[in-house]
Order: C-alpha cells, then structure tokens, then sequence
C-alpha cells in the first residue's frame, strides 16, 4: 500500500493578508479554491490549503507551534535578503544554514538550500 501527501491546511484570520503573504515570501500562487484557498509552487503536485473563516476575528491558539512546513530553495542568499527586506525572520539556525519565517497567523516556515 502506498500513500503520498497531497497537501496540508492551516487556518488564516485574514486571507487577503495571507496570501499576499505567501506570494511575496515563498512564489506560492492560488490554485483553485473558494473559503478554501489552495497555494502550490508550480513545480510538485503538494498544495498549501488556507482556511479562511469569515465571522472569525480573533487569532487562533497555535499551542506550542511545533508543526511547521519546510521549503527549499536554490538560492539561500537571495531568499534570505528578500525575507529581512519583509521583516519575517523569526529564527536562524546558521550551523545548520536554515532559518524560518513566520507567517502574518504566525505559523512557521522552515527555509533550507537544497542538499
């Protein structure tokens, strides 16, 4: 029996803010949706999955924020400048060569070279 992923959901207070977010930060353009918006990189067949609830105005409990989503890049140097440009860097691991970036709800997002 095989499985393969086919995308993943996170919840967003503000979709618009969201996806202007993901765009800019990571190429990531919309898919298809409607309430359910799915981003994809062009390149594989994952999708990102925003849930946008529209009577929901307060920020959603994200408890320890252990889950998060990793990209990778082909260029650290120029991924990096543009993510400080953004003010979006909440954690770089150098000795690792990896940092992350968190999203307008908070999430975050892993950024690695390719290996």
């Amino acid at each position: 029996m095989n499985f393969k992923l086919a995308h993943n959901n996170i919840n967003v207070l503000d979709l618009k803010r969201s996806m202007n977010f993901y765009s800019k930060a990571l190429g990531l353009v919309e898919m298809d949706g409607f309430t359910l918006v799915y981003l994809g990189d062009r390149q594989t067949p994952h999708k990102l999955e925003l849930t946008w609830m529209k009577d929901r105005k307060t920020a959603y409990d994200l408890g320890e924020n252990e889950f998060h989503l990793a990209f990778i890049t082909d260029d650290m140097e120029k991924a990096h400048a543009l993510h400080k440009e953004m003010n979006c860097i909440c954690y770089e691991n150098k000795a690792m060569n990896l940092y992350f970036i968190q999203d307008p709800d908070g999430y975050w997002l892993e950024i690695m070279p390719e290996r």
